[in-house]
């Protein structure tokens, strides 16, 4: 293996052996702890260390950096203090994820280190994100993020190239081609000869780097960053190594042929390096001795430190209390008692742009949002007020945008996703769900996004523009779900949902754009999430419904003039106003649910689980739910119209008026 130090002094040669020395040192110790079971599970970076150490130590403090779980070397280049790591480990309370998650699955704002989930690709797009926030503060910055080469596979590995190619963002995508995907060789993995060969087709800049010498990885990454930060662009960067272990130490390595492992062998990017320093006179045995030693009291030291800590005692009310941000709801009244008749779109359209004016650093990304205005036409005029930085069109990726919302958010800003049709969610489903939902449970960090869904049948779309899909993230702790059914509610809610810096989607009812018009004030102002409306009062039953169905009951209950019922509009889904429904229900005794989703596992089967957990007592007949068929939205009209609820809701609801 040959060295070049160029321009590097000895301290700065010193410096990059005690980079990879530290974490090689603390794997070998948890490999002792893991097989006395003091640990659970372990991802060795055995023989990859000249990568994490000579990428992070190019890199700025300030610059933020994205590692896997064979990035050690990252954690101990930014001086993560060891017992806090090593609690991570153990799961103790002093770790950085209070014993909610595992390994590196964790970031620290303190560090500017953003851990990986399981799922591996999300975070190329958060990386995205990060980079484009600080592109749009014009600083000269970089963000670094790790993949290995099985996620080059996955789909949101090449969305994230594509937008940081279209976007032209700061982002260095490090692969670590370590040879294997668990036990799957790279040949059965991709069929190019190097994987930075990808780069062309996204017409991005790559670089072939020998990941085992620790002075070609930081000389070469610390002149990219140079140039980089001059003038701004992603650069995908492949580092040859091999991984010396297993997957993760329960998988073992009898896959890999032997004289593969012993050609490895003898790359070793420490020994080797040593063996380096040795010979030119910039270390000594003692020297070497001496540096172990410390290592080692340190670690020791450190372990016993979270040894010493207590296991984490479980608190009911603190585990809940955690899993959003608390966010306190400031209520906004209009500065004038202006108001004007707009039709719901209207409404949408102005709250947005009002917290446009309220948020100088509010994103808006979406498909043909910009010029075009948004498929509905909601952004429409938005690009002279904004600019086309802050209302971007952006590739067909819903994966990748999610992800790159969560980035934005990570450095700072706050970013609204219209999905083109709340049905094309499920091609972003995966960072919703696993990144932006669990991310304030797990490290403490807010995900400052609201996903706009365009939703809802009606209106002869067919099975892949017309569903209404809010029982997929009602099921999800961590995300908020909002579905207004009139103007004045869709804009105040709209408001505080941008407002609040949790995760919030967005629903909104396409039947209703231009259906529906009400007094709306022309100023800004907010509503509170988790509050329904009390529509009507009665004393024969409740009607309670959300979207389009507020309509529809509304409706229906004119032809029956007989019935007196007490009618909530939710407007809110996660928080839900169970209060609203329970005082309802103990006054008229009876309880008719009705939401345009299917009926099973749809909101409706839940609250009237919970009235009859809550309010048994006081029924005078059983709750109805009603739904729509259990079928995906047909498009004929003859076919929808019997698809929807509307007639089931009128026949249950005079079954129970009757009851």
């Amino acid at each position: 293996m040959r060295y070049h130090t160029g321009d590097l002094d000895n301290q700065n040669l010193i410096d990059l052996y005690l980079g990879m020395l530290k974490p090689r040192m603390i794997e070998e110790k948890m490999l002792i702890l893991l097989r006395q079971g003091k640990i659970s599970k372990w991802f060795s970076g055995i023989g990859q260390e000249a990568i994490s150490v000579g990428v992070t130590m190019a890199l700025k403090e300030t610059e933020y950096v994205l590692p896997m779980h064979r990035n050690l070397g990252v954690f101990t280049s930014r001086k993560i203090p060891l017992n806090r790591l090593f609690a991570q480990w153990q799961g103790k309370l002093s770790g950085f994820t209070q014993g909610r998650d595992r390994s590196f699955h964790f970031g620290t704002q303190e560090y500017k280190i953003i851990g990986m989930i399981s799922h591996l690709g999300p975070q190329l797009g958060v990386a995205d994100g990060i980079a484009l926030a600080d592109m749009l503060r014009r600083k000269r910055k970089i963000t670094a993020v790790f993949t290995g080469e099985g996620a080059t596979s996955e789909g949101d590995f090449h969305e994230a190239l594509n937008i940081a190619s279209v976007w032209n963002l700061p982002v260095l995508f490090c692969i670590e081609n370590n040879g294997y995907g668990l036990s799957t060789p790279t040949n059965e993995q991709y069929n190019c000869e190097h994987l930075a060969d990808r780069a062309k087709g996204y017409g991005i800049e790559s670089r072939i780097i020998d990941g085992n010498n620790i002075l070609e990885v930081y000389s070469k990454v610390d002149e990219l960053c140079k140039a980089i930060r001059k003038r701004p662009r992603p650069v995908l960067l492949e580092f040859k190594t091999f991984r010396m272990r297993g997957h993760e130490e329960a998988s073992g390595t009898k896959y890999v042929p032997e004289k593969l492992m012993k050609t490895w062998a003898e790359k070793d990017p420490i020994s080797n390096y040593e063996a380096f320093l040795f010979k030119e006179g910039v270390l000594t045995e003692e020297s070497i001795e001496k540096f172990k030693t410390d290592i080692s009291q340190e670690i020791n030291d450190n372990l016993q430190l979270a040894f010493d800590e207590d296991t984490v005692h479980f608190n009911e009310s603190k585990e809940l209390s955690e899993v959003y941000q608390d966010s306190q709801y400031q209520q906004i009244e209009p500065k004038s008692d202006s108001k004007e008749e707009l039709r719901f779109i209207d409404a949408i359209s102005q709250g947005l742009e009002q917290s446009m004016f309220k948020h100088n650093e509010l994103i808006i990304m979406g498909q043909d949002v910009a010029e075009y205005g948004g498929v509905f036409k909601i952004t429409e005029g938005f690009v002279p007020k904004f600019g086309k930085s802050r209302v971007r069109n952006t590739p067909i990726c819903e994966s990748g945008i999610v992800s790159t919302a969560m980035g934005l958010s990570i450095n700072g800003m706050k970013a609204v996703v219209e999905m083109q049709f709340a049905d094309f969610v499920s091609s972003g489903f995966n960072p919703i769900v696993n990144y932006l939902a669990k991310v304030h449970y797990r490290w403490n960090e807010k995900a400052d996004v609201v996903i706009r869904m365009p939703c809802g049948g009606g209106v002869g779309a067919g099975p892949f523009h017309s569903q209404t899909n809010e029982a997929w993230f009602t099921k999800t702790p961590g995300l908020k779900v909002v579905y207004p059914a009139f103007p004045y509610d869709a804009k105040g809610l709209l408001n505080t949902a941008i407002n609040d810096p949790n995760p919030v989607l967005f629903f909104e009812h396409k039947g209703l754009y231009r259906s529906v018009r009400g007094e709306v004030p022309a100023d800004y102002y907010t509503l509170p999430l988790g509050k329904a409306s009390l529509l009507k009062e009665g004393e024969d039953l409740t009607v309670v419904s959300y979207g389009a169905g507020v309509h529809w009951a509304l409706e229906i209950l004119e032809k029956h003039p007989e019935i007196q019922p007490d009618v909530l509009d939710l407007r809110s889904l996660q928080p839900l106003d169970s209060d609203a429904i329970f005082a309802s229900v103990k006054k008229t005794g009876k309880l008719i649910i009705l939401q345009e989703d299917t009926l099973f596992g749809g909101i409706a089967s839940d609250i009237s689980a919970m009235v009859m957990e809550e309010c048994f007592q006081y029924l005078d007949a059983p709750v109805k739910r009603v739904g729509s068929l259990e079928t995906p939205v047909p498009f004929a009209k003859s076919l929808e119209n019997e698809y929807l609820p509307q007639k089931r809701f009128e026949m249950a609801l005079v079954e129970l008026y009757e009851y």
